[in-house]
């Protein structure tokens, strides 16, 4: 069976005295290749994010610090801890190019926010609510969220009523056009989004990738993969019809 190649936008940390250093965390490697694909890692370079995105079948956008609330024409709340610019440049190009070209997309956590954003809506810069939603990735709080069942996300996870874990200070304000809610806290605030003419441009608030053991993040990761691999085949079918008529078929 084809392993779709996957990319994950990586973070940047800097440190005083050292050189800055692109990662990401092994949790999303782990959740994507026990999905059955091979991650790679994308260094921030927006410059190249149109020549990148060619060579992929999917893209993971993945947690990480907070947008720049400037992106959506606000003055910056004094909780807002914004990410590496590098960064920041870099997955709104990719969350826009894996949009307007079909490229089936997971965005997690800061990764939804940045999906939203890049489309033209708003975040909340800081969360004022009787759920705890911003714990520690040491110790991730928990609460439910409700799945609208007639979401991809509901096809995804086959039930209403979910418990997920939670580690975000900032969510969703103003749903940009064209994006669709499909999931939300019991407070109101918005656990997912989706494009619904998109194959697979989906969203989770949750860390999926830290909850290795529970049906409901093995569902949206393989669902991710499943669609990333029939992406691959497309892709081949194309290039395979394009081909000039008797070529040598390629070794």
């Amino acid at each position: 069976m084809h392993k779709p190649l996957i990319g994950i936008g990586s973070d940047v940390v800097q440190k005083p005295g050292e050189r800055d250093r692109a990662f990401v965390y092994t949790t999303y490697i782990e959740s994507l290749k026990r999905a059955g694909a091979v991650p790679v890692l994308i260094p921030p370079q927006p410059e190249n994010a149109a020549d990148l995105a060619e060579t992929l079948d999917g893209i993971l956008l993945a947690g990480g610090d907070d947008c720049d609330p400037a992106e959506y024409g606000e003055e910056k709340h004094p909780s807002c801890e914004t990410m590496d610019p590098r960064r920041q440049k870099n997955d709104l190009g990719l969350a826009r190019l894996a949009r307007e070209r079909g490229i089936p997309t997971l965005g997690i956590c800061l990764g939804v926010q940045v999906m939203n954003v890049a489309a033209g809506g708003s975040l909340i810069q800081d969360i004022t609510s009787d759920i705890d939603h911003a714990s520690e990735p040491s110790d991730r709080h928990r609460h439910d969220v409700h799945i609208d069942a007639s979401t991809k996300l509901g096809g995804i996870l086959g039930d209403q009523e979910f418990n997920v874990n939670s580690s975000h200070h900032q969510a969703i304000g103003r749903v940009a056009n064209g994006l669709r809610v499909t999931a939300k806290a019991p407070d109101g605030i918005v656990e997912g989004l989706e494009d619904p003419s998109h194959p697979f441009y989906v969203g989770v608030q949750w860390h999926p990738e830290d909850m290795p053991g529970e049906s409901s993040a093995s569902a949206i990761f393989g669902a991710f993969v499943e669609a990333a691999r029939k992406y691959a085949r497309e892709k081949q079918n194309a290039a395979a019809d394009l081909s000039p008529v008797g070529a040598a078929p390629s070794e």
